[in-house]
């Protein structure tokens, strides 16, 4: 380990309160998706604090800050995401969500305050960088289109040679680094589904064309889409996660809805999903005389992390912290900086925040929340990255 190395671990232990106490604000005033104006507000603030020039308003309330070496060098970006999700915060802390309805189910706060963190230690040794780097603060992951695809719209990666990214994991004891190349985390799809039949009198079926009976037979078709008409060898899922109809259990409704999810990794897999579940919805449309509508969003492509890019920085992470890197099984969660990894190469790696039975619930469950030690490994595997390919020799 350099001195210069040695002095900037120094310095991101000698902040660990100051970064706690960062992330204990946003998680106590969470924003959902497209609404973080006070959000990047706070980012743009101590960004500003800390000497960096901010750009704001990219692709919404993204923001980027750009640390410039003091001799050429590659330009390699950091990514952090800001958004909170419509959940209520149950948690008995002192750091609640303020904001009902509202709450950090996701560790975002905590990746925020990490980056945030890394950045006021790493502009203070712009001298030892050959290079540059972006610290890139991204809103909306959580809702398709997402954030990720606007910025990128903007060109924040022209000149980036080289894209990173972590996300805290509950399901993983703190300490644990997990990182994988290849594909890590699905593709994800959306689907509506809006039947419309005829309604009538519970008593006199015959007189109706029931949306229930129809709608119910499309649940047990499309989960026969996955187990016969996908190789058995690559992963695919189908689930149906809403069906509303009716007010009253002697009326037949007239009209009832269904929303659902497909999760893929192989991109002929995902057309032959879509391909498949409109076919079934048009066949039973025909044999029930029907009006199915049927409104398929394709959401965030599936995450590959760059084999050649992953295998360097698990060389790099096994070096540091050697029996704590351990591999990173595929996900059928999504993450949109799978867009981030389209347009260059770069990996997203987990950092483990399961200290105890309170850190150990699951992401998006109202009672999330994680060991905070976690937000110094995030800096500290952020350094390691760094350190390999813009720090002088």
């Amino acid at each position: 380990m350099s001195g210069i190395e040695a002095a900037i671990r120094i310095e991101i232990k000698e902040q660990e309160t100051e970064v706690v106490s960062w992330r204990r604000y946003l998680h106590q005033h969470p924003e959902l998706s497209f609404q973080e104006k006070e959000t990047a507000f706070f980012i743009e603030r101590k960004l500003q604090e800390f000497g960096f020039n901010v750009q704001t308003g990219i692709g919404g309330y993204g923001l980027v800050a750009e640390l410039k070496g003091d001799q050429a060098g590659p330009t390699i970006a950091f990514r952090a995401d800001f958004d909170a999700l419509p959940i209520h915060d149950e948690k008995e802390v002192s750091y609640r969500s303020q904001k009902a309805g509202v709450m950090h189910a996701c560790g975002h706060d905590g990746h925020t305050a990490a980056l945030l963190g890394f950045a006021k230690v790493l502009i203070k040794y712009k001298d030892q960088i050959k290079g540059n780097i972006l610290f890139i603060f991204q809103p909306a992951e959580e809702i398709p289109p997402g954030g990720a695809k606007a910025m990128l719209e903007q060109g924040i990666l022209k000149d980036v040679d080289y894209v990173f990214a972590a996300h805290l994991g509950s399901d993983l004891p703190t300490g644990k680094l997990s990182i994988g190349s290849g594909y890590k985390m699905a593709a994800v799809d959306k689907f509506t589904i809006t039947i419309k039949g005829s309604g009538g009198h519970g008593a006199r079926p015959q007189d109706t064309n029931d949306p229930i009976v129809i709608g119910s037979d499309l649940v047990n078709s499309l989960q026969k889409v996955v187990s016969r008409r996908v190789d058995p060898l690559k992963a695919a899922v189908v689930t149906i996660g809403l069906f509303q109809a009716g007010h009253s259990f002697n009326v037949i409704p007239d009209q009832a809805k269904l929303e659902g999810t497909v999760r893929s990794f192989d991109a002929n897999v995902r057309k032959l999903v879509e391909q498949q579940i409109r076919t079934i919805v048009n066949g039973i449309a025909e044999a029930y005389q029907a009006e199915i509508i049927i409104d398929y969003l394709n959401g965030y492509p599936a995450l590959y992390n760059d084999p050649e890019l992953t295998a360097q920085i698990t060389a790099i992470f096994n070096q540091q912290f050697r029996d704590q890197v351990i591999d990173f099984e595929p996900m059928m969660g999504a993450e949109d900086f799978s867009y981030f990894l389209q347009e260059k190469p770069g990996t997203y790696f987990r950092v483990g925040s399961q200290k105890d039975t309170a850190t150990a619930y699951p992401h998006h469950h109202p009672m999330f929340d994680f060991d905070e030690q976690a937000l110094t490994q995030i800096q500290e595997a952020f350094l390691e990255i760094a350190r390999a390919y813009v720090f002088k020799a």
